[in-house]
Order: structure tokens, then C-alpha cells, then sequence
């Protein structure tokens, strides 16, 4: 019905017939496509096929009026893109935020088109981190906030605040910087202006988090991998870890996600999911198939070894991005949940799907494997990301070296 193309980007309206309303009417939407991608944004009227077919020619007062209303939709979307293409800064974030602008300069409502944003592109897992954040602010600051209300001050009042609540400061870390991520793109597109921008040297900076980090040693693991108590489900997640560990200290979502078509010869390959949308340079990662992974995938993986087929059979293919994610949440939690068995079984603390990453990147630095293997083997972009990520098993060795000098022992 309304049409706009230029620059790159077309604006047309459409009805979205691929899922009727509980009025059994389709919802009418402002498509926008831009590099292939698409997105789609409501005008909060609803038609049926036939109303939308005539609804361009038709003298009816009542779909006169809702065209009227599609139409001061579709120009709030082509006015919003116009001044971004103008501007130079279109991407579909700043649409996002500038049609959320439209509506309230909140940043409530940044968070909600970023989260919604988020979903729709199957980042699920970041979907979360926000959805986390902005529900704690919201607990702290109401429904209202405005970008002009965030400065240094308050943003160390809401630090003080959720360090009383007994909020680590990796939890601490993550939610501030989601709020610091918002005000970026208000300020590139012009929401904010440089002076309100309350991050930075000279003004709020963000805590640095800093985990847990327990990378086991070789005696450790081999106590871990050998362990029984005679459960079928405690030996499935122990192995799992254990092919975690092995195949360059992979995540278990980039695990579960591994299909037959990954493994070539002798090796598999990847790419780690976690920076594939965000990394200019995507890097494979490439790990050899040792005999012991390949016991593990012949014991707990999908007989059927067609090449479009996972290898562990947890995801089937057909999933929605966020029926994936709680499916590898799941999966995620029951083997931490054996971990924490077995770890007070063999008297080892802490343990967890993560520590299988770090514990592959510290045998590998304490047995004198360079750097640059092991920022590969990672999928860092970087050498300092690695040393950085190395740096604290170091300070762990020597906490424990320290140790041994006052270690006199009895006589």
C-alpha cells in the first residue's frame, strides 16, 4: 500500500499472515529491509485478508480511518529513516531507539526495543543479560527513568546500592555496562548530547568483575574423569565436561551446537557463537579429535551420524532461537548440578562447565604451550585478551607458591 525505497533501504507495509490474532485478523506491519535484513514494526491494526486487499480503493469511513492511521505509521518510520540516512548513522539499532524516542524519552524504553531487538535476531542469551538488568533498575529507579536523571553520581548511588544488596561486582559489571551500552547509541544518534554521556574517564567507570576463575590441575582432572558412582546420568555430564575440556575449552552452547558436518578428518571446526555477530574477522577455531572424544561421541552422541545432524542429542533443529537457548540452559544446569557432586565427592570446589575453559587454557600455559596456540585454540582476536585471561591462574600460582615459604611444617 505505502511504498518507500532509497539509499539501500525500502519501508512498505505488509499483513503479516503467518499468525492470526486471537481476533482471528492479521496484524498490519511497517516492513523495513536494509543489507538483506529484515525488521518489522507494529501499527497496531489488525485486518483480514480481504479488508487488505481493498483497503488502498475502498469508501468505507471505517477502513478509510484505518488506512489513515497505517499511513501516520508508515511516514513516523520513513521521517525516522530519512534523518538517519541523512545523518549517515542509519542502522536498524538507531531506528530502534529513535521510534522508541518517538513514543518517550525514557530509558525504559531503550531497554525495551533493545530487548525486543535482541529476540528477534535470535540473541537470546543477551536478550537475557538485558532483560536482568533493566528489571533491577527498574526494581531501583521506577518506570520513568530519562537519560538526563543517569549521571556520575547516580550511578554511583545504584552501585552502592546493589553492592548492599549483596550483588557481586561481575553482576554489578555486566548490568551497568547494559545501561552504558544504551546511552553509546542515544549519543551516536543524537539522543543525548556528549555532555549528558556520564561514563568515562573523569566520570563514572565502570567496576570490572572479576569471577571465580578455578582452572583445575592434571592430577585434578584426571581424579575428575575417572570418577563414578555408578549413574548413568553423572558419567554422561562428567564426559561431557571432559569433551568441553578437550576440544579447546568450548562453551557448552557452541558444544551442543556442534553438528557431524563440523568434524573434518581427524579435526572439528567452529566458530564460537559468542563472537560471530560481533567480530569483524570471523575466526575458525579448529581442535583436534582425540581418541578420547571420539569414545565420548561414540557413547553419548547421536547414532544417527548424518552430517546436518547434531552430534549430542539435545537439540533436534527445528527449535526457535529461544526454545534452543532454555534447552542448552537446561543442559548446562544438570551438569553443573553432577559437577557439584562429584567435586565434593573428590573434594574439589567450584566446579562447573566454565572452569573446563580455563582449566584447558591453564595446563596448556603451565605446560609451556605459546601464547598465540593458546589465544587460537581460544578464539581470542587478540594476544592481550588472552594474557588478560591468563593473568589470574598466574596470581593463583602464586598465592600457592607463596605459601609453601612459611610452610615449615613440624619438627
Amino acid at each position: 500500500m505505502f511504498k518507500y525505497s532509497k539509499d539501500g533501504i525500502s519501508i512498505l507495509t505488509i499483513l503479516d499472515t503467518r499468525r492470526p490474532k486471537q481476533s482471528g485478523l492479521f496484524p498490519v506491519k511497517i516492513q523495513v529491509v536494509f543489507n538483506r535484513a529484515q525488521k518489522y514494526y507494529s501499527t497496531g491494526k489488525e485486518l483480514a485478508p480481504e479488508e487488505w486487499s481493498i483497503i488502498s480503493e475502498t469508501k468505507g469511513k471505517k477502513l478509510i480511518a484505518i488506512r489513515a492511521d497505517i499511513k501516520n505509521s508508515f511516514e513516523k518510520v520513513e521521517d525516522t529513516v530519512q534523518v538517519l540516512v541523512n545523518e549517515g548513522n542509519f542502522s536498524f539499532d538507531a531506528l530502534n531507539i529513535r521510534l522508541g524516542k518517538c513514543m518517550s524519552d525514557t530509558v525504559n524504553t531503550a531497554f525495551k526495543v533493545k530487548i525486543q531487538g535482541l529476540i528477534e535476531s535470535g540473541s537470546i542469551g543477551n536478550s537475557d543479560v538485558y532483560t536482568n538488568s533493566f528489571r533491577y533498575l527498574e526494581k531501583y529507579a521506577g518506570q520513568k527513568i530519562t537519560f538526563d536523571s543517569i549521571t556520575k553520581d547516580w550511578l554511583k548511588k545504584y552501585e552502592k546500592a546493589m553492592l548492599a544488596e549483596g550483588k557481586s561486582y561481575t553482576t554489578i559489571s555486566i548490568y551497568i555496562r547494559c545501561i552504558r551500552a544504551l546511552f553509546n547509541d542515544a549519543k551516536n544518534i543524537g539522543i543525548i548530547k556528549e555532555a549528558q554521556y556520564p561514563f568515562g574517564r573523569g566520570k563514572y567507570e565502570v567496576p570490572s568483575g572479576k569471577g571465580r576463575k578455578l582452572a583445575l590441575s592434571l592430577p585434578q582432572i584426571k581424579k575428575l574423569i575417572t570418577f563414578t558412582d555408578g549413574f548413568e546420568a553423572t558419567e554422561r555430564y562428567r564426559d561431557l565436561w571432559f569433551f568441553s575440556y578437550l576440544c579447546n575449552g568450548i562453551n557448552v552452547n557452541d558444544m551442543l551446537k556442534l553438528k557431524y558436518s563440523n568434524i573434518d578428518g581427524d579435526e572439528i571446526h567452529f566458530y564460537r557463537a559468542k563472537t560471530l555477530h560481533t567480530s569483524k574477522e570471523k575466526k575458525e577455531i579448529e581442535a583436534l579429535l582425540t581418541q578420547e572424544m571420539k569414545q565420548i561421541i561414540e557413547k553419548w552422541g547421536n547414532s544417527d551420524k548424518s552430517p546436518n545432524n547434531y552430534i549430542f542429542p539435545f537439540l533436534i533443529g527445528d527449535e526457535t532461537p529461544l526454545q534452543q537457548k532454555r534447552t542448552i540452559q537446561d543442559v548446562t544446569h544438570r551438569i553443573n548440578k553432577r559437577l557439584k557432586k562429584i567435586g565434593e565427592a573428590i573434594g574439589i570446589s567450584g566446579l562447573s562447565t566454565y572452569s573446563a575453559r580455563h582449566s584447558f587454557a591453564s595446563v596448556l600455559k603451565r605446560s609451556g604451550a605459546n601464547i598465540a596456540y593458546i589465544s587460537e585454540s581460544l578464539g581470542h582476536s587478540d594476544f592481550k585478551t588472552t594474557e588478560t585471561y591468563l593473568a589470574s591462574f598466574e596470581k593463583e600460582e602464586r598465592i600457592k607458591n607463596a605459601a609453601f615459604l612459611t610452610n615449615f611444617g613440624e619438627d
